[in-house]
């Protein structure tokens, strides 16, 4: 399954710096970035649901968000880039 994860993370404290930080190290795990706090994940649902379960209990709900895009099979018609920095096709080659 292909996942367009967003985030949006209060870095008024230090502890909401360290959720923020902690929020991206866990989409970085399952993914990878395309703009400052939006992952694009191709996971399993097993994954999904142990990814989803860490951002979760990761953010404060009172101050932070995220919000997920479920892109279906169909997620290459979907996703249109343009500009610097592309992202990898995560389905091609580990090598270059």
């Amino acid at each position: 399954m292909y996942v367009l994860v967003t985030y949006d993370v209060s870095t008024t404290t230090a502890e909401g710096r360290k959720r923020l930080r902690n929020t991206a190290k866990i989409c970085l795990n399952y993914g990878q970035r395309v703009q400052n706090s939006v992952f694009e994940l191709l996971i399993d649902p097993a994954q999904w649901a142990q990814c989803k379960a860490e951002l979760c209990d990761t953010i404060e709900p009172q101050t932070d968000s995220l919000r997920f895009y479920y892109l279906g099979n169909n997620w290459k018609n979907r996703v249109e880039h343009v500009g610097a920095k592309p992202a990898i096709d995560l389905e091609g080659p580990l090598f270059a």
